[in-house]
């Protein structure tokens, strides 16, 4: 039975990042992570489709039993994380999973399970960043700055954390895709070659 692979996809927002995620899915029949979170359930949500939606204390009893590959507080209030079981169950099925999360989440996850392949997208320039959220027309001139900032701030730690092998600049959408899908392929036949 060949070995499957976890490929982890970060970069912050107006990126593309969530494209390529997709178009990596595809190309690779790929199996999207989903999270668990503390958060409630929405009447449009699926629980274990969307996420797996638990209460903060199964989260923290997950914790203590070491269940999570990675898992954080967002906005001070309810927290997501990567649940190892469905991860180690689709690895060893053969096929290829994505985790689409941010720096901290990456850290964590070459800590946890260092075999695993980290790519981060990176924006051409600061200032093409800038113009790509303006572009996007979501938010006012205010929480496009704190965006901003908090982007660069997620480059800046993502390149001295170590944490990332591969860095793809989001130039040319397909160019990007097209090098994220070598990285993937290329580490899945080293993954399964033996030596």
């Amino acid at each position: 039975m060949e070995q499957g692979l976890l490929v982890v996809i970060s970069g912050p927002s107006g990126v593309g990042k969530t494209t390529i995620v997709h178009r990596v899915r595809d190309a690779f029949d790929a199996v999207f992570s989903v999270s668990a979170t503390t958060r409630p359930q929405s009447k449009s949500e699926t629980d274990g489709k969307d996420y797996y939606f638990i209460s903060p204390e199964q989260f923290s009893e997950k914790i203590e039993n070491n269940e999570f590959l990675e898992h954080a507080e967002v906005f001070g209030c309810h927290c997501y994380g990567t649940l190892r079981e469905p991860v180690d169950e689709t690895l060893a099925s053969g096929k290829i999973m994505l985790l689409d999360i941010d720096v901290q989440g990456g850290i964590q996850v070459r800590d946890n399970m260092p075999q695993s392949v980290r790519i981060f997208i990176l924006p051409p320039s600061e200032q093409e960043l800038l113009r790509r959220l303006e572009a996007r027309g979501r938010e006012d001139d205010e929480s496009i700055q704190r965006r901003f900032k908090d982007a660069t701030q997620e480059i800046k730690l993502a390149q001295s954390s170590g944490a990332y092998a591969y860095f793809i600049v989001n130039d040319d959408l397909d160019l990007a895709i097209a090098e994220a899908t070598a990285i993937i392929r290329e580490s899945h036949n080293n993954a399964v070659t033996p030596s």
